[in-house]
């Protein structure tokens, strides 16, 4: 191993003979779930050890071989991480909970997928499969880590759920949501805190709306795919603008703090 760790790139590499699916992005995923913690230099990129692919290694065959969800994973790593004696050995047990392989695997395998490709920095943000997963309130709760009362609070201030009945099931997108208000949940804000950025995302489609009604009104295949990459566009060039804008002003904050 190299001084001062292997990239990510290089642990790409050195999975990729066994887990042909691996990607850079499912790595990056597994850490923003706390599976893997691999140490950051000074200017942000990140650097493995030889444990941190040993880690890598024991979570895939998990997944792959025994279909564990990463609720599951997560327990047991947490368990050789304690030194717990009646933890697992470094080859993951199979799930046992009565819940039949293939159903764990089924459902784990597209909760993983959809979250991983919301990691991608090349996914279009119209093609994302959110109509492939469709989860109940307990399934949900247990994707997210959010509590019943956290989900119906956001499902209240417009978050998630935008059918608006109780007992719809959840979506991609829902998911999506959630898994980030959770986040910012921890840091301190509440739902309602949140309804801003659902007033936000509705001015913006108003103002999108206005741009490409013309091209959907023609009704036709090769407007409705014109229409489709100017959406992706806009939403591209105004995340930037956003992001730019608010760099500015933190910055000018804290300086000025």
């Amino acid at each position: 191993m190299a001084a001062d760790g292997f990239t990510i790139g290089e642990v790409l590499n050195q999975l990729k003979e066994d887990f042909e699916d691996i990607t850079i992005s499912k790595i990056r995923f597994l850490e923003s779930e706390g599976l893997i913690y691999p140490d950051r230099t000074e200017s942000g990129y990140r650097k493995f050890t030889e444990d941190d692919v040993d880690r890598l290694r024991f979570i895939l065959t998990a997944q792959r071989d025994h279909y564990l969800p990463l609720k599951v994973i997560r327990e047991q790593l947490e368990r050789l991480d304690a030194g717990d004696p009646s933890g697992p050995s470094r080859q993951p047990a199979p799930a046992g909970n009565g819940v039949p392989a293939v159903q764990t695997q089924d459902r784990s395998a597209q909760v993983a997928k959809l979250l991983e490709s919301a990691l991608a920095d090349d996914v279009s943000l119209l093609e994302q499969p959110a109509e492939h997963v469709q989860l109940t309130l307990r399934e949900f709760c247990e994707a997210t880590g959010l509590d019943a009362g956290e989900v119906r609070s956001l499902r209240d201030y417009g978050i998630i759920g935008d059918s608006g009945e109780d007992g719809a099931p959840f979506d991609g997108d829902d998911l999506l949501a959630a898994r980030a208000a959770r986040d910012l949940l921890h840091l301190g804000l509440e739902p309602r805190h949140l309804r801003m950025y659902r007033q936000f995302v509705d001015r913006e489609l108003a103002l999108f709306e206005q741009l490409v009604t013309p091209l959907l009104r023609q009704r036709n295949p090769e407007a409705r795919r014109q229409a489709t990459r100017q959406l992706d566009k806009l939403a591209t060039l105004t995340d930037r603008m956003k992001r730019s804008l608010l760099a500015r002003a933190l910055r000018s904050y804290v300086h000025g703090a």
